[in-house]
């Protein structure tokens, strides 16, 4: 009899045609495009946990699931069959096989997003970036920026209608970087909530455009209160760009 063995699937997804990534009724998303493509090449159907949700629009530079399945999967010739089979705007990267408890979701221990701003009118970033057709002072936002690391409670910048435990989140790195007409922003934290950095970028952008201080951006940091920060940016300036898991999950 074979052993069921857990494997890690590395993905990665352009989210303009998708509603999001968790699968939903009558709606056309990343992982039901996976699940459909792992189920073709394995001939039974597959459930898929991954690492998190995206919502509808936003993109996947690197995004992990896990799947069980019996006996060896080869990761060469997977590859090869599932990038064959999956639509042109999600690529699989790599795979790896874990350790039976291992999960996507619980064991990640950092994700990165990226939010990009175009600071002039460009038809190849058009459904990758935020057009932003006026001036920023990128040096304030970075300073509003660096309050994020000293706060723990970020209900303000959460989606009212959640269903968590808390809002506390432990952010480790939050900068904006700037090359020629693009603005970068990372941000790299042990968990997120819903539309939490399109909110952070989209009150960032207030500050920027000298529309709010920084005293302003920590009495929002203070309030605890959706409605007294920004208003969310696009979702397809924003990517997931890495999720960090420790090593000794792998196998």
């Amino acid at each position: 009899m074979e052993t069921i063995r857990r494997y890690f699937l590395e993905v990665a997804y352009k989210g303009t045609n998708y509603h999001g990534w968790q699968v939903q009724p009558n709606a056309v998303t990343v992982q039901e495009a996976i699940n459909n493509a792992l189920s073709t090449i394995l001939r039974q159907r597959v459930a898929t946990m991954g690492s998190g949700r995206t919502d509808t629009g936003v993109h996947g530079k690197q995004q992990f699931l896990h799947f069980d399945w019996k006996g060896e999967v080869k990761k060469d010739s997977f590859l090869k069959k599932i990038n064959a089979v999956l639509p042109k705007d999600i690529s699989a990267y790599d795979l790896r096989e874990v350790h039976p408890e291992s999960h996507a979701r619980f064991d990640a221990a950092w994700r990165s997003y990226e939010y990009h701003i175009s600071l002039r009118k460009n038809p190849f970033e058009e459904t990758l970036s935020w057009h932003c057709f006026y001036r920023l002072d990128v040096a304030k936002m970075n300073e509003a920026a660096a309050l994020l690391l000293q706060h723990r409670d970020f209900e303000c910048f959460s989606k009212v209608k959640t269903e968590v435990n808390h809002f506390e989140c432990e952010i480790k790195t939050a900068f904006w970087e700037q090359k020629d007409h693009h603005l970068v922003f990372h941000i790299t934290a042990n968990r997120f909530l819903r539309g939490m950095v399109r909110a952070i970028v989209g009150t960032l952008v207030e500050i920027g455009k000298g529309q709010l201080d920084l005293s302003g951006f920590q009495q929002i940091l203070d309030s605890q209160d959706r409605r007294k920060a920004g208003i969310a940016a696009p979702p397809h300036g924003l990517f997931l760009s890495r999720v960090t898991y420790p090593e000794k999950i792998f196998i």
